[in-house]
């Protein structure tokens, strides 16, 4: 199935296409609204090797759950969330988030005066006790302490494609499969 930026669907709002454009099938969902408007980063002292790459967001998220045990934090509120029936969402790495700031208008609910600052699961420097912010208000990407209380937007992965699906469902005529073939390699026949 085709999903287009904006689109309420897969527990949340349609917010990133992998490979861009504005329609496809795998990208990002983002929560309907903010999951906090001031958590913090979490473990000022404690360094945790993170990336920036869209793909990276949930492993950073787990990197940050295992490297800081403080509840409330912004990773693990994310990674602790159940919502629209889906309990896979994570802190989108540096570029997740740039997506968002990109489609924050199709997306929505985003905080855009001068409290919208936002957390990505990105750490600034190992050496330096800051991680990646993102301000919705003007845009600007910022390095901030990780004790800072920012805005929270959880997002999760999908991926709809037919190689993807083939395991997953025992129908497959969208995807020119017969019914009897997926339904005899899924062991029903």
């Amino acid at each position: 199935m085709n999903y287009t930026i904006g689109q309420a669907a897969l527990g949340g709002i349609i917010a990133y296409i992998n490979g861009g454009g504005t329609s496809g099938t795998s990208g990002l969902v983002a929560t309907v609204a903010d999951i906090s408007s001031g958590a913090a980063w979490g473990c000022q002292d404690t360094p945790i090797s993170t990336s920036s790459a869209i793909g990276t967001g949930n492993a950073n998220t787990i990197a940050i759950m295992a490297g800081c045990a403080t509840a409330g934090i912004a990773a693990r509120l994310c990674g602790d969330l159940t919502e629209g029936g889906y309990s896979d969402w994570y802190l989108p790495s540096q570029f997740e988030l740039d997506a968002l700031y990109t489609n924050r208008v199709a997306i929505g609910g985003f905080a855009i005066d001068s409290t919208g600052y936002y957390w990505s699961s990105t750490e600034y420097n190992e050496d330096i006790a800051m991680a990646q912010a993102r301000y919705f208000h003007d845009g600007n990407q910022y390095m901030s302490w990780k004790t800072e209380n920012y805005h929270v937007r959880a997002v999760r992965s999908f991926d709809e494609t037919c190689e993807t699906r083939f395991d997953r469902h025992a129908y497959g005529d969208e995807c020119g499969e017969d019914r009897f073939r997926r339904l005899r390699h899924l062991g029903y026949v």
